[in-house]
Protein backbone atom coordinates (compact mmCIF):
# COMPACT_ATOMS: atom_id res chain seq x y z
CA UNK A 1 0.00 0.00 0.00
CA UNK A 2 1.51 3.34 -1.10
CA UNK A 3 1.24 6.25 1.89
CA UNK A 4 0.77 10.03 1.25
CA UNK A 5 1.50 11.58 5.08
CA UNK A 6 0.90 15.15 5.70
CA UNK A 7 2.42 16.88 8.17
CA UNK A 8 3.18 19.99 7.37
CA UNK A 9 0.79 22.61 9.67
CA UNK A 10 -1.42 24.80 8.29
CA UNK A 11 -1.04 22.63 5.02
CA UNK A 12 -4.27 22.20 2.57
CA UNK A 13 -4.35 18.95 0.68
CA UNK A 14 -6.35 19.31 -2.25
CA UNK A 15 -7.32 17.71 -5.85
CA UNK A 16 -6.50 19.01 -9.33
CA UNK A 17 -6.86 16.80 -12.42
CA UNK A 18 -6.04 13.45 -11.12
CA UNK A 19 -3.61 14.26 -8.90
CA UNK A 20 -3.28 14.91 -4.97
CA UNK A 21 -1.67 18.93 -4.33
CA UNK A 22 -0.22 19.50 -1.21
CA UNK A 23 -0.03 23.31 -0.56
CA UNK A 24 2.16 25.47 2.07
CA UNK A 25 1.46 29.01 2.48
CA UNK A 26 -0.09 29.13 -1.32
CA UNK A 27 3.26 27.19 -2.53
CA UNK A 28 2.44 23.56 -4.07
CA UNK A 29 5.22 21.45 -1.79
CA UNK A 30 4.11 17.84 -3.19
CA UNK A 31 1.75 16.74 -6.01
CA UNK A 32 1.18 13.00 -6.39
CA UNK A 33 -1.07 10.93 -8.83
CA UNK A 34 -3.74 9.69 -7.41
CA UNK A 35 -3.68 6.24 -8.72
CA UNK A 36 -0.71 5.67 -6.63
CA UNK A 37 -2.12 6.07 -3.49
CA UNK A 38 -4.20 3.87 -1.07
CA UNK A 39 -4.01 5.54 2.29
CA UNK A 40 -3.60 9.46 2.95
CA UNK A 41 -2.47 10.14 6.79
CA UNK A 42 -3.30 14.10 7.98
CA UNK A 43 -1.15 14.91 11.32
CA UNK A 44 -2.45 17.98 13.55
CA UNK A 45 -4.00 20.96 11.23
CA UNK A 46 -4.02 20.40 8.10
CA UNK A 47 -6.91 20.97 5.67
CA UNK A 48 -8.37 18.64 3.23
CA UNK A 49 -11.30 20.09 0.26
CA UNK A 50 -14.64 18.34 -0.22
CA UNK A 51 -13.37 17.17 -3.64
CA UNK A 52 -10.64 15.52 -2.28
CA UNK A 53 -12.51 14.00 0.16
CA UNK A 54 -15.44 12.68 -2.68
CA UNK A 55 -12.15 11.84 -5.01
CA UNK A 56 -11.29 9.34 -1.88
CA UNK A 57 -14.44 7.98 -1.38
CA UNK A 58 -14.78 7.08 -4.90
CA UNK A 59 -11.59 5.44 -5.13
CA UNK A 60 -11.57 3.51 -1.94
CA UNK A 61 -8.61 5.61 -0.47
CA UNK A 62 -8.63 5.91 3.34
CA UNK A 63 -7.65 9.10 5.14
CA UNK A 64 -6.74 8.97 8.57
CA UNK A 65 -6.29 11.29 10.52
CA UNK A 66 -3.99 12.33 13.49
CA UNK A 67 -3.19 14.40 16.41
CA UNK A 68 0.10 15.89 16.09
CA UNK A 69 1.78 14.26 18.26
CA UNK A 70 0.45 10.67 15.85
CA UNK A 71 -2.59 9.86 18.29
CA UNK A 72 -5.22 8.41 16.32
CA UNK A 73 -7.84 10.37 16.23
CA UNK A 74 -10.45 8.43 13.16
CA UNK A 75 -10.50 7.64 9.94
CA UNK A 76 -12.49 7.80 6.62
CA UNK A 77 -13.21 4.65 4.75
CA UNK A 78 -15.41 3.48 1.75
CA UNK A 79 -17.70 0.37 2.20
CA UNK A 80 -17.80 -0.22 -0.75
CA UNK A 81 -15.64 -2.99 -0.53
CA UNK A 82 -17.23 -5.03 2.83
CA UNK A 83 -17.67 -8.52 2.61
CA UNK A 84 -20.34 -9.93 5.22
CA UNK A 85 -19.61 -13.24 4.67
CA UNK A 86 -16.33 -13.39 5.54
CA UNK A 87 -16.91 -11.15 8.52
CA UNK A 88 -19.33 -13.38 9.66
CA UNK A 89 -17.37 -16.48 9.48
CA UNK A 90 -14.78 -14.27 11.10
CA UNK A 91 -16.79 -13.25 13.99
CA UNK A 92 -17.61 -16.49 14.83
CA UNK A 93 -13.87 -17.53 15.33
CA UNK A 94 -13.64 -14.21 17.14
CA UNK A 95 -16.10 -16.08 19.83
CA UNK A 96 -14.54 -19.63 19.74
CA UNK A 97 -12.31 -20.10 23.14
CA UNK A 98 -10.21 -22.54 21.84
CA UNK A 99 -9.37 -21.07 18.63
CA UNK A 100 -8.68 -18.02 19.91
CA UNK A 101 -6.37 -19.13 22.99
CA UNK A 102 -4.33 -20.83 20.18
CA UNK A 103 -4.16 -17.62 18.02
CA UNK A 104 -3.19 -16.10 21.31
CA UNK A 105 -0.39 -18.38 22.71
CA UNK A 106 1.16 -18.25 19.05
CA UNK A 107 1.51 -14.89 18.69
CA UNK A 108 2.35 -13.66 22.05
CA UNK A 109 4.91 -16.22 22.17
CA UNK A 110 6.22 -15.29 19.10
CA UNK A 111 6.40 -11.45 20.40
CA UNK A 112 7.81 -12.50 23.05
CA UNK A 113 10.73 -14.33 20.87
CA UNK A 114 11.52 -11.58 18.86
CA UNK A 115 11.54 -9.13 21.93
CA UNK A 116 14.67 -11.65 23.06
CA UNK A 117 15.50 -11.31 19.03
CA UNK A 118 15.96 -7.61 19.70
CA UNK A 119 18.09 -7.34 23.06
CA UNK A 120 20.41 -9.97 21.66
CA UNK A 121 20.90 -7.97 18.46
CA UNK A 122 22.07 -4.54 20.59
CA UNK A 123 23.46 -6.22 23.04
CA UNK A 124 26.63 -7.95 20.61
CA UNK A 125 28.78 -4.71 21.08
CA UNK A 126 27.50 -3.81 24.35
CA UNK A 127 29.14 -4.92 27.89
CA UNK A 128 25.47 -5.14 29.33
CA UNK A 129 24.71 -8.33 30.84
CA UNK A 130 21.38 -9.64 29.79
CA UNK A 131 21.37 -13.54 30.66
CA UNK A 132 18.85 -12.63 33.46
CA UNK A 133 17.00 -11.31 31.11
CA UNK A 134 16.81 -13.59 28.43
CA UNK A 135 16.14 -16.47 31.22
CA UNK A 136 13.53 -14.44 32.81
CA UNK A 137 11.84 -14.02 29.23
CA UNK A 138 12.15 -17.43 27.79
CA UNK A 139 10.31 -18.43 30.93
CA UNK A 140 7.13 -16.23 29.97
CA UNK A 141 7.37 -17.55 26.52
CA UNK A 142 6.92 -21.41 27.53
CA UNK A 143 4.52 -20.26 30.02
CA UNK A 144 2.55 -18.79 27.62
CA UNK A 145 1.91 -21.90 25.70
CA UNK A 146 0.97 -23.27 28.85
CA UNK A 147 -1.82 -21.12 29.70
CA UNK A 148 -5.74 -22.12 29.60
CA UNK A 149 -7.52 -18.45 29.60
CA UNK A 150 -5.78 -15.73 27.75
CA UNK A 151 -5.68 -13.46 30.65
CA UNK A 152 -3.09 -15.67 32.31
CA UNK A 153 -1.43 -15.02 28.32
CA UNK A 154 -1.57 -11.19 28.77
CA UNK A 155 0.10 -11.47 32.52
CA UNK A 156 2.84 -12.95 31.18
CA UNK A 157 3.26 -10.94 28.07
CA UNK A 158 3.17 -8.16 30.47
CA UNK A 159 6.16 -9.70 32.44
CA UNK A 160 8.47 -10.43 29.47
CA UNK A 161 7.47 -6.43 28.23
CA UNK A 162 8.43 -5.14 31.64
CA UNK A 163 12.04 -6.86 31.57
CA UNK A 164 12.74 -6.77 27.64
CA UNK A 165 12.48 -2.78 28.43
CA UNK A 166 14.72 -3.04 31.26
CA UNK A 167 17.44 -4.14 29.44
CA UNK A 168 16.26 -2.36 26.39
CA UNK A 169 16.80 0.96 27.88
CA UNK A 170 20.30 0.64 28.42
CA UNK A 171 21.52 -0.67 24.84
CA UNK A 172 20.14 3.03 23.74
CA UNK A 173 23.03 6.00 23.15
CA UNK A 174 23.59 7.07 26.91
CA UNK A 175 21.28 10.42 26.08
CA UNK A 176 18.60 9.01 24.74
CA UNK A 177 18.53 6.05 28.22
CA UNK A 178 15.05 5.57 29.54
CA UNK A 179 14.18 3.28 32.28
CA UNK A 180 10.90 1.27 30.89
CA UNK A 181 7.73 1.73 29.18
CA UNK A 182 5.75 5.16 29.85
CA UNK A 183 2.97 5.71 27.39
CA UNK A 184 -0.34 9.04 27.37
CA UNK A 185 2.87 10.57 27.12
CA UNK A 186 5.76 9.15 26.82
CA UNK A 187 8.30 10.41 29.14
CA UNK A 188 11.53 10.59 26.69
CA UNK A 189 12.74 10.13 23.17
CA UNK A 190 12.74 6.70 23.07
CA UNK A 191 9.15 5.97 24.33
CA UNK A 192 8.10 8.81 21.89
CA UNK A 193 9.96 7.08 19.13
CA UNK A 194 7.96 3.74 19.73
CA UNK A 195 4.64 5.40 20.56
CA UNK A 196 4.58 7.39 17.42
CA UNK A 197 5.36 4.09 15.60
CA UNK A 198 3.23 1.53 17.00
CA UNK A 199 0.68 4.22 15.62
CA UNK A 200 2.10 4.12 12.61
CA UNK A 201 1.58 0.51 12.12
CA UNK A 202 -1.34 0.22 13.70
CA UNK A 203 -2.81 2.19 11.07
CA UNK A 204 -1.23 0.24 7.98
CA UNK A 205 -2.62 -3.11 9.81
CA UNK A 206 -6.00 -1.62 9.65
CA UNK A 207 -5.55 -0.86 6.29
CA UNK A 208 -4.64 -4.39 5.16
CA UNK A 209 -7.35 -5.98 7.10
CA UNK A 210 -10.18 -3.94 5.57
CA UNK A 211 -8.37 -4.58 1.99
CA UNK A 212 -8.11 -8.38 2.72
CA UNK A 213 -12.28 -7.63 4.20
CA UNK A 214 -11.92 -8.56 7.28
CA UNK A 215 -13.28 -6.47 10.30
CA UNK A 216 -11.01 -4.77 12.22
CA UNK A 217 -12.83 -4.90 15.82
CA UNK A 218 -13.45 -8.41 15.96
CA UNK A 219 -10.00 -9.92 17.09
CA UNK A 220 -8.87 -13.15 19.27
CA UNK A 221 -6.66 -11.32 21.76
CA UNK A 222 -7.80 -8.27 22.57
CA UNK A 223 -11.41 -8.66 21.39
CA UNK A 224 -12.84 -7.21 24.65
CA UNK A 225 -11.52 -3.56 24.37
CA UNK A 226 -14.91 -1.44 23.46
CA UNK A 227 -13.94 0.98 20.47
CA UNK A 228 -10.98 -0.54 19.65
CA UNK A 229 -9.66 -2.12 16.68
CA UNK A 230 -8.68 -5.38 18.40
CA UNK A 231 -7.33 -7.44 15.48
CA UNK A 232 -5.17 -4.77 14.33
CA UNK A 233 -3.72 -4.87 18.13
CA UNK A 234 -3.20 -8.75 17.81
CA UNK A 235 -1.56 -8.51 14.14
CA UNK A 236 0.51 -5.98 15.30
CA UNK A 237 1.64 -7.83 18.21
CA UNK A 238 4.54 -10.29 16.47
CA UNK A 239 5.88 -6.86 14.39
CA UNK A 240 6.33 -4.29 17.62
CA UNK A 241 10.14 -5.38 17.95
CA UNK A 242 10.91 -6.46 14.20
CA UNK A 243 9.39 -2.94 12.59
CA UNK A 244 9.44 -0.34 15.36
CA UNK A 245 11.58 -0.63 17.90
CA UNK A 246 14.16 -1.48 15.83
CA UNK A 247 13.71 1.33 13.95
CA UNK A 248 14.13 3.49 17.21
CA UNK A 249 16.81 1.68 18.36
CA UNK A 250 18.66 2.92 14.83
CA UNK A 251 17.45 5.97 14.88
CA UNK A 252 18.86 7.35 18.17
CA UNK A 253 22.08 5.37 18.50
CA UNK A 254 22.88 5.67 14.74
CA UNK A 255 22.28 9.67 15.43
CA UNK A 256 19.41 9.99 12.38
CA UNK A 257 17.06 11.62 15.02
CA UNK A 258 18.74 14.05 17.86
CA UNK A 259 17.63 15.46 20.63
CA UNK A 260 16.48 18.84 18.96
CA UNK A 261 14.08 16.69 16.81
CA UNK A 262 11.97 16.06 20.00
CA UNK A 263 9.99 18.80 22.59
CA UNK A 264 8.20 18.90 25.76
CA UNK A 265 4.57 19.43 25.71
CA UNK A 266 3.85 22.25 28.70
CA UNK A 267 0.55 20.43 29.73
CA UNK A 268 1.67 16.72 30.11
CA UNK A 269 4.90 17.42 30.12
CA UNK A 270 5.02 13.89 27.69
CA UNK A 271 8.09 14.27 25.02
CA UNK A 272 6.99 14.35 21.46
CA UNK A 273 8.90 14.63 18.00
CA UNK A 274 8.46 18.16 16.92
CA UNK A 275 7.78 18.77 13.33
CA UNK A 276 11.18 18.01 11.66
CA UNK A 277 11.21 14.80 13.48
CA UNK A 278 7.43 13.70 12.36
CA UNK A 279 9.22 14.32 8.99
CA UNK A 280 12.31 12.35 9.76
CA UNK A 281 10.63 9.66 11.26
CA UNK A 282 7.94 9.01 8.86
CA UNK A 283 10.70 8.45 6.36
CA UNK A 284 12.33 6.23 8.10
CA UNK A 285 9.52 4.49 8.54
CA UNK A 286 8.42 4.30 5.16
CA UNK A 287 11.99 2.85 3.86
CA UNK A 288 11.44 0.27 6.63
CA UNK A 289 8.23 -0.51 5.59
CA UNK A 290 9.67 -1.20 2.19
CA UNK A 291 12.75 -2.78 3.45
CA UNK A 292 13.14 -6.68 2.00
CA UNK A 293 13.63 -9.43 4.43
CA UNK A 294 12.83 -13.27 4.23
CA UNK A 295 11.06 -13.69 7.56
CA UNK A 296 8.20 -15.59 6.67
CA UNK A 297 8.87 -19.19 6.50
CA UNK A 298 6.29 -20.21 3.63
CA UNK A 299 8.12 -18.33 0.92
CA UNK A 300 12.06 -18.38 -0.17
CA UNK A 301 12.10 -15.30 -1.63
CA UNK A 302 12.69 -11.93 0.05
CA UNK A 303 9.31 -9.51 0.36
CA UNK A 304 8.68 -5.89 1.82
CA UNK A 305 7.74 -5.89 5.56
CA UNK A 306 4.04 -4.12 4.38
CA UNK A 307 4.17 -7.14 2.24
CA UNK A 308 4.75 -9.66 4.74
CA UNK A 309 1.98 -8.45 6.47
CA UNK A 310 -0.31 -8.53 3.66
CA UNK A 311 1.06 -12.29 3.18
CA UNK A 312 0.21 -12.89 7.35
CA UNK A 313 -3.36 -11.39 7.27
CA UNK A 314 -4.09 -13.85 4.24
CA UNK A 315 -2.76 -16.49 6.42
CA UNK A 316 -5.19 -15.47 8.82
CA UNK A 317 -7.88 -15.87 6.36
CA UNK A 318 -6.98 -18.78 5.66
CA UNK A 319 -7.04 -20.00 8.82
CA UNK A 320 -10.78 -19.47 9.46
CA UNK A 321 -11.64 -20.28 6.27
CA UNK A 322 -10.54 -24.14 7.50
CA UNK A 323 -11.39 -23.81 10.80
CA UNK A 324 -7.37 -24.46 12.02
CA UNK A 325 -5.68 -21.78 13.86
CA UNK A 326 -2.73 -23.70 13.07
CA UNK A 327 -2.41 -22.36 9.92
CA UNK A 328 -1.48 -18.79 10.94
CA UNK A 329 2.05 -18.72 11.82
CA UNK A 330 3.77 -15.83 13.45
CA UNK A 331 6.91 -14.34 12.22
CA UNK A 332 9.92 -15.35 14.39
CA UNK A 333 13.26 -13.11 13.65
CA UNK A 334 16.42 -14.66 14.63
Amino acid sequence: MAYLCISEQGAFLGISGNRFTVKSKGEVIKSVPAEVVDVIEIFGNVQVSTQCLTKCLRSGIDVIYLSMNGSYQGRLISLSHANSIKQRKQLCYSNDRDFSLTISKNIIAAKISNQIAILRRYGRNRNTDLSAGFRNMRLAEKAVMKCSVISQILGHEGYAAKEYFKYLGGLTDPQFAFNGRTRRPPRDPFNSLISFGYTLLFNEIIGIIELKNLNPFWGFIHHDHLKHQSLASDLMEEWRAVIVDSLAMSCLNGHEIVMSNFRQNENNQGIYLNQEGIRLFLSKFENKMNTKSRYLDFIDYAISFRKAIEYQIERLIKAIDRNSPEYYIPVRIR
